[in-house]
């Protein structure tokens, strides 16, 4: 058996030595699969979800908000409740009438009967025929939003011709509702304020936790030359990389609730139950602006 030259094995060792010395070079600092890495990207990811739901909730409810407001100013509804000798099909038609006959209205439209079973299918069923029940009637008012009428006047003129009517401009209750919008989404920001510093907290006193937990290995990385400017940046990014698969899992699961909500109502957007939901949420769309901030 021939022994190999001595150049040839100092050639391998050498080659050993530089292999041995790129697997420590790539080697990171951190481990990147462990039980605490694991942990924080699940944290991560669910405060993620939430920020995103909140945000989406907050987003919806502005919009829904904003919707109201501009319902006050294009339509108002007048009432004629059924009372004994009165002819309704005259009253709505009178009362269409002069509500049409006044500055800024745009026109009237009377509530057919269909319409009027419709509404009351949530509460009273399907099949059902009006002329049984007490049901009163509805003229929707559709007004000019640059040039609005006179409601009180309005009410005057419809009042003495038809005692058992009532104008309503839906102010009173949609500015309560409009409230409590504006102060759900003050509410909803101020939470996901309080998850964001959650989030942000928990990577922090991770990072920390980290670096205490691997303080021997920055001694070492410090005696053989290391600065402290690579060892913060490595543990930077370290965890950036974990703060980011984190977001994008609950960013991406949060996308998916919304698209399914966003299905299921235009997939009931026939039944009773769906308008009375879309009337006051929306169509549970969060729209691009939700949508970009989940991303």
């Amino acid at each position: 058996m021939t022994d190999l030259p001595a150049d040839h094995l100092h050639d391998e060792a050498t080659e050993t030595t530089t292999a041995r010395r790129v697997q420590r070079k790539m080697a990171p600092i951190v481990p990147a699969q462990n039980i605490a890495g694991r942990a924080l990207v699940l944290v991560i990811a669910i405060m993620t979800f939430l920020s995103c739901l909140t945000f989406g909730a907050v987003t919806l409810v502005r919009d829904t908000a904003s919707v109201w407001e501009n319902q006050i100013s294009r339509e108002a509804t007048i009432q004629i409740k059924p009372v004994e000798g009165l002819d309704m099909e005259a009253a709505l038609a009178q009362a269409s009438q002069v509500a049409s006959e006044f500055p800024g209205v745009k026109g009237t439209k009377i509530v057919d009967r269909d319409a009027t079973a419709r509404l009351l299918e949530p509460w009273l069923g399907t099949g059902l025929n009006i002329d049984e029940l007490p049901v009163p009637r509805l003229i929707v008012v559709t007004i000019d939003e640059a040039n609005p009428p006179d409601f009180a006047a309005m009410r005057a003129a419809i009042t003495p011709k038809l005692p058992s009517a009532a104008l309503d401009d839906h102010r009173t209750w949609v500015d309560r509702l409009v409230a409590m919008a504006h102060t759900t989404v003050t509410i909803g920001f101020a939470v996901l304020a309080l998850i964001l510093s959650a989030t942000v907290l928990t990577v922090v006193f991770a990072t920390r936790g980290a670096m205490a937990g691997n303080g021997h290995i920055i001694e070492v990385l410090h005696f053989v030359g290391a600065e402290a400017r690579f060892i913060a940046r490595e543990f930077r990014w370290h965890f950036l990389v974990t703060g980011m698969k984190g977001a994008a899992a609950g960013g991406a699961a949060a996308i998916l609730v919304f698209i399914v909500f966003s299905w299921w109502s235009s997939r009931n957007m026939a039944t009773p139950e769906a308008d009375q939901a879309t009337a006051l949420f929306g169509n549970f769309t969060i729209g691009s602006t939700g949508y970009l901030a989940s991303a």
